[in-house]
């Protein structure tokens, strides 16, 4: 078993990046957000604590999601490759999850850190617009509708989330970068964190962690 993890602030194009991978290597893209809908929808033991904490409005506790986590791993062959994606977000969820990897043998081989600098992150998600209809995503300049407003796709209206305005997206990213401070020092101090320049191209970014996989 091997298990990789891709950290990065909202916008750093951790999602767009795993699949790519996912694409190119044997490695299963495991997302907590996804597991837990999956385990909610099949009503497993743990799907049912985190479905009755998600109807409350709460956060679903760590031992929770490392429930799914391990449900997910019991399911898979032994040497199942793992690429986490956004997960772990704390020191107390890295911990857990090493000690889960440990009990089958295993451990995080690298973490992945994509790099962007805070202008071009404030820049992606604030000019980030979406369609009303369909839910198809533009960029105002990067993939600009052809008629400003208008989806290509449906012809419905475009629009910006509440969650991507200038002065939410800034303190998303603030709150990010004060979560994930010492996690990021605490990987790096055991020698398996890989920064990567992730600021071009999604291709350049995944070729880049592609070589470090290489020699793991």
């Amino acid at each position: 078993m091997k298990a990789i993890i891709l950290l990065g602030a909202p916008g750093a194009g951790k999602g767009t990046v795993a699949a790519l991978l996912k694409a190119s290597t044997d490695y299963l893209h495991v997302s907590t957000g996804d597991m837990l809908r999956e385990a909610v929808k099949a009503r497993s033991p743990v799907g049912l604590q985190a479905k009755s904490y998600m109807e409350k409005g709460e956060l679903v506790p760590d031992a929770v999601i490392l429930g799914i986590v391990r449900e997910r791993m019991e399911r898979e062959p032994k040497t199942a490759k793992y690429m986490f994606d956004g997960f772990p977000r704390t020191l107390e969820q890295a911990a857990g999850l090493g000690a889960l990897l440990a009990q089958f043998g295993a451990k995080v081989d690298g973490v992945f850190l994509l790099d962007v600098p805070r202008d071009v992150l404030v820049d992606r998600l604030s000019g980030r617009r979406v369609c009303r209809q369909c839910g198809a995503v533009y960029h105002v300049r990067n993939i600009p509708t052809k008629v400003e407003g208008v989806c290509d796709l449906c012809g419905g209206a475009t629009y910006q989330r509440p969650d991507d305005s200038e002065a939410t997206v800034v303190n998303r990213l603030e709150v990010y970068r004060r979560q994930t401070e010492g996690l990021i020092a605490w990987y790096r101090e055991r020698g398996v964190l890989f920064e990567i320049e992730a600021a071009g191209a999604k291709e350049d970014t995944s070729d880049r962690i592609l070589r470090v996989l290489a020699g793991l």
